[in-house]
């Protein structure tokens, strides 16, 4: 699938009930002291237990700083959101990561015009070459 660039944004994905209740106790394994919230570093460790891993400073912040006022940490209804979040980044870019594979057929990490004329002719062979040169220049850039 390609996105244009105004409408490139991970589609809404819905966790399936399993994948749920498992963030639901990963949630509760965190809260160690059921608070019925997560602190910062609680939120750390349900990052690790969930992604594999350690959320840099920056974006521990950023979760933080979107935290209500009235509330010291992360609330399970807000940790559910930010998971569903981070999951959809996840799968929307294994998706890009997925297609530039496929337009890379030598694995050179880069795409060439060639590589790029042949995937276009192969899931649109219709399209104009001159189409195509456009599109390679404005991603060139």
């Amino acid at each position: 699938m390609f996105f244009s660039q105004a409408g490139a944004r991970p589609r809404m994905w819905e966790a399936s009930p399993s994948e749920h209740k498992k963030w639901v106790e990963v949630f509760k394994t965190c809260d160690e002291e059921n608070k019925g919230y997560l602190s910062r570093e609680d939120f750390k460790v349900a990052v690790v237990m969930l992604f594999g891993y350690k959320p840099s400073k920056i974006e521990a912040d950023a979760v933080m700083s979107s935290v209500d006022l009235n509330t010291s940490g992360i609330l399970l209804k807000e940790f559910l959101d930010i998971v569903r979040k981070k999951k959809e980044a996840q799968l929307y870019w294994n998706e890009i990561r997925h297609i530039f594979t496929a337009f890379d057929r030598h694995y050179r990490g880069y795409l060439t015009l060639e590589d790029f004329k042949k995937a276009f002719k192969q899931v649109a062979p219709k399209l104009s070459e001159r189409i195509i040169l456009e599109v390679f220049r404005f991603f060139k850039k």
